[in-house]
């Protein structure tokens, strides 16, 4: 089995305006989804990220404070899960509980470094 990692990109759920019923429906799908992965043995553990920003850049390690003029996406979070291939995580982002406010997942493999 492989690690991947899936970042969650989309929306601030504050700049949504969602209604505090709207936000724990949402959070009661993700806290299902991230049990149901919990239950087949395949979530590693994952955390959700606040939506402040800052980034450090280049060889002057220019600082600057989000939001960055690329979009109002950001990256919400992540998952670490294991499995055969990307493929087996693409089925597993099938339920991916933010597609419908225009969510995205990014997979990518952990890379192992072998000494």
């Amino acid at each position: 089995m492989k690690e991947f990692m899936m970042i969650f990109i989309g929306a601030d759920y504050q700049e949504l305006g969602l209604s505090p019923e709207e936000l724990q429906d949402r959070m009661g799908k993700w806290f299902a989804w991230g049990d149901k992965m919990g239950a087949q043995g395949i979530l590693q553990g994952g955390k959700a990220l606040v939506p402040v920003i800052k980034r450090v850049v280049g060889k002057d390690r220019t600082v600057s404070d989000g939001p960055f003029a690329e979009g109002k996406e950001i990256v919400g979070g992540y998952y670490i899960v294991t499995a055969e291939n990307a493929d087996a995580v693409v089925e597993i982002a099938q339920d991916y509980p933010d597609y419908d406010l225009g969510g995205t997942v990014e997979i990518r493999e952990v890379m192992v470094f072998n000494n």
